[in-house]
């Protein structure tokens, strides 16, 4: 098990659940609405050591992804976990990979997009708003991730991208299908394009967006999300689940012979 690192993004976890996402660095820190801290003391610490701090017991350990997006500040509606992991799969990011965005809202996508990427891989986080750039520069930050993301302020679907021989594009923006045409060119041979949309109308013109720039593969789907009570001799769904939040598609980039 590694030590904890000066510089590295930290949680401090309460047996009740409640966690606080800081940096690891010596001297007083203030923490919102929480007070003042200093964990120098716990550089070089190991996972799981505890610290006392306003009356209350914490444990350190490093951040899982379910941590991160857990502290995000959001100025945009986020895409959700259950969609943003099949968005993943869809898109076919992983270790090494360099991808784009278009849409940086508040950053939880770009979050999830650097945790995948790994130290390796890059992302490209594009938005034409400056003030979303500006929370989802600060949020990727706060999670230790921002060494893995480019941010820039632009409008893809006039402007297009700078990248070439991307593994992949996502969209969440309003008119994916205006961004078709540029980021075609911008994907490697194999290559993905995935789009996040809330209504059918903007799912249907992605998708003819998707055919008419000839990407095979193409595919369209919504994620429900149901949770289960767990009970001895009591086992029954939850009344209330996590239902409609975006329809997802994807295309491939194949450039073969026919």
């Amino acid at each position: 098990m590694d030590p904890l690192r000066e510089g590295e993004t930290v949680v401090l976890r309460r047996r009740e659940g409640r966690t606080l996402l800081v940096e690891l660095r010596p001297g007083p820190q203030a923490i919102e609405g929480q007070g003042v801290l200093d964990l120098g003391p716990q550089i070089g610490a190991l996972p799981g050591a505890t610290v006392r701090w306003a009356g209350a017991e914490y444990v350190l350990l490093r951040p899982t992804l379910a941590d991160l997006l857990g502290q995000l500040r959001r100025r945009a509606q986020i895409v959700t976990p259950k969609d943003a992991m099949y968005l993943l799969y869809l898109a076919g990011v992983g270790p090494g990979s360099r991808v784009a965005e278009s849409g940086a809202g508040s950053g939880a996508l770009t979050t999830v997009l650097a945790h995948a990427v790994g130290p390796t891989g890059r992302v490209y986080s594009y938005d034409r708003r400056a003030d979303f750039l500006d929370v989802a520069r600060r949020n990727v930050a706060r999670s230790g991730l921002a060494d893995r993301v480019e941010f820039r302020e632009r409008d893809v679907a006039r402007e297009g991208l700078d990248e070439t021989e991307l593994d992949s594009v996502l969209l969440d923006l309003p008119e994916p299908w205006e961004v078709v045409p540029r980021a075609l060119g911008a994907i490697r041979p194999g290559g993905a394009i995935a789009a996040y949309v809330p209504t059918y109308n903007q799912l249907e013109r992605t998708v003819l967006a998707f055919r008419a720039a000839r990407l095979e593969e193409v595919q369209s789907v919504e994620l429900l999300e149901r949770a289960l009570h767990v009970g001895e001799g009591g086992t029954r769904p939850e009344f209330e689940m996590l239902g409609h939040t975006g329809f997802l598609a994807s295309g491939r980039r194949v450039v073969g012979p026919w």
